[in-house]
């Protein structure tokens, strides 16, 4: 079921349409450890930000390569019977609509169907070995069952880390925004909502060390701990939300983060669950955006 509060996503609502979620429904959960600190740490900001006004160009990515460079979509639709996942349908219509508006964006986009995690694994480490010296940017689009942490290919699972490790690597995306988008659940969780009352050169210096985590978003489909929803049909709720917000021409002059924050908006009041099992009836989701961006991405049709 669609709520159209804005307007902002077509289709009319239709009570027959079933809403699924990528669960992977098993409780393994892996662990992440932390770091420490140091007496040295420099305490006081140093140029740019003493010279340059906090709205220049400068603090912009350099979107003018010759290339707006590789966006690669795994899209899992069948899992092997070990698995014990059932077939993601609508995961297709999520696939072909992302395809679109990667494409339009000027994306050398690369369609992969019904990966096994070791597949899955070898289009990060190819991608990574490639040159991206005359490319803007990288992204990479994740269509499949998961849990915490973890995403499902068609035999089995991968750590998220894991499958990022290589493009996190490569040093011809070094200072480049990488995105990655999952649609996947984190988890078993369902969220019921809760009642609102009214109330009254890119950047970088020759020699310079930033850090490997640096100029990296992770656009996940929910939170952590939950379900992820997706429509039989239309597709999952924030694939659908996502690809409807982008192709408005008035994305072109948002910045990207920007532009997740009016996904996230779509999908926690324009959606609701619509499942004839009353405990997955009703129910609600919203996006999580992990940004370590370190500079606003305009993606825009490539001119």
């Amino acid at each position: 079921m669609i709520r159209k509060v804005y307007g902002w996503l077509t289709g009319p609502e239709d009570p027959e349409m079933s809403d699924r979620v990528d669960n992977a429904g098993h409780e393994d959960y892996l662990s992440a450890g932390g770091g420490g600190g140091g007496d040295d740490d420099r305490d006081e900001l140093d140029s740019p930000f003493k010279t340059l006004s906090l709205d220049s160009d400068e603090f912009a990515y350099n979107m003018k390569h010759p290339k707006r460079g590789k966006f690669v979509i795994i899209n899992n639709r069948t899992f092997n019977p070990e698995t014990g996942m059932n077939e993601r349908s609508g995961s297709d219509v999520d696939a072909a609509s992302l395809y679109q508006i990667f494409l339009r964006f000027g994306f050398d986009v690369g369609l992969y169907h019904n990966q096994t995690k070791d597949q899955m694994l070898r289009l990060m480490i190819s991608a990574a070995g490639e040159n991206h010296s005359d490319s803007d940017c990288f992204g990479a689009a994740v269509l499949s069952h998961g849990d915490a942490d973890v995403l499902y290919g068609t035999d089995g699972i991968i750590a998220i880390d894991n499958f990022i490790a290589p493009i996190k690597s490569c040093r011809t995306l070094v200072g480049k925004p990488k995105l990655f988008i999952f649609q996947a659940c984190r988890g078993n969780e369902f969220d019921n909502g809760i009642f609102q009352s009214d109330a009254v050169g890119d950047g970088t210096r020759n020699g310079l060390v930033i850090p490997m985590e640096a100029d990296v978003l992770y656009a996940y489909s929910t939170v952590p701990g939950y379900f992820s929803w997706r429509n039989s049909s239309k597709g999952s709720w924030f694939v659908q939300a996502l690809t409807q917000i982008l192709s408005r021409p008035e994305t072109e002059r948002m910045d990207f983060v920007r532009v997740l924050t009016r996904v996230s908006h779509a999908v926690a009041h324009q959606f609701e669950s619509n499942a004839s099992r009353p405990e997955m009836n009703r129910k609600k989701q919203v996006p999580s955006v992990v940004s370590m961006l370190t500079k606003d991405l305009y993606l825009g049709p490539k001119k």
